[in-house]
């Protein structure tokens, strides 16, 4: 099946959100991934940490017991963290201050080893991310996956987009509308499913000015079920 001309989705989108001006309102603005260098490396470590720990969990609990990691983890300085010996890590993860998941508090280390790794290249990690061109996004996916721990399928992408890196999310309704359009048949996640879905944003950004993140918005609202308007802005796809 041919891919769909943005101008198309843009319309169903539109007609479904009340109007062209809710829709554009909706869809948010551009991230703008130059700003990212202006953010420390230790928030790339303390956002990959939270995403990691919400993953499969309540996400409120997370963010109520954040003030606590951020304390028990030296505000996720780097240098600091890849100090702690493994009987403090241990100590850490049985505090009921924070959430009670060794597997999951070792990744705060590792995921600290990947970002001094990049560092010692002669760049932050911050400027590595921002750099990294949107047109291979999931080239990015890929690196913090191999790299880092536990930060494959949407965990990875969900904590650069809270970073403010440029990148769409595969989302229930996103993956609804590839598979519908039979753009993808096998598992989202492979290799040839994540090529041909970054082919399909490259050419809608051809076709449009919006991001990443706002082409995987529109997508969203073009596709699943009719629920998000404009009194309830949320990152929901």
């Amino acid at each position: 099946m041919a891919l769909e001309k943005f101008d198309d989705i843009y319309q169903r989108a539109a007609e479904r959100k009340g109007g062209a001006a809710k829709l554009n309102i909706l869809l948010g603005t551009g991230q703008q991934d130059q700003l990212l260098t202006q953010i420390g490396d230790d928030r790339f470590l303390a956002e990959f940490s939270k995403k990691v720990f919400q993953s499969g969990f309540v996400w409120r609990v997370v963010e109520n017991k954040w003030p606590n990691f951020e304390e028990s983890f030296f505000n996720f300085n780097i240098e600091k963290v890849l100090m702690m010996p493994e009987e403090m890590m241990e100590r850490k993860a049985s505090d009921p201050k924070i959430i009670r998941n060794f597997n999951k508090v070792k990744t705060i280390k590792a995921n600290g080893q990947m970002i001094f790794e990049e560092q010692q290249k002669g760049h932050s990690f911050a400027e590595f991310i921002a750099n990294w061109p949107s047109n291979d996004i999931i080239g990015l996916w890929a690196y913090l996956k191999k790299h880092g721990q536990r930060l494959g399928g949407n965990t990875g992408p969900y904590a650069l987009r809270a970073l403010g890196k440029d990148t769409f999310i595969l989302s229930r309704d996103v993956e609804a509308y590839f598979r519908a359009h039979d753009i993808i048949t096998g598992g989202i996640q492979t290799k040839s499913s994540l090529n041909a879905i970054q082919a399909s944003f490259n050419h809608w950004q051809q076709q449009s000015n919006l991001s990443l993140s706002q082409l995987s918005r529109l997508i969203a609202y073009a596709t699943g079920d009719n629920h998000i308007h404009l009194e309830e802005v949320a990152d929901v796809e």
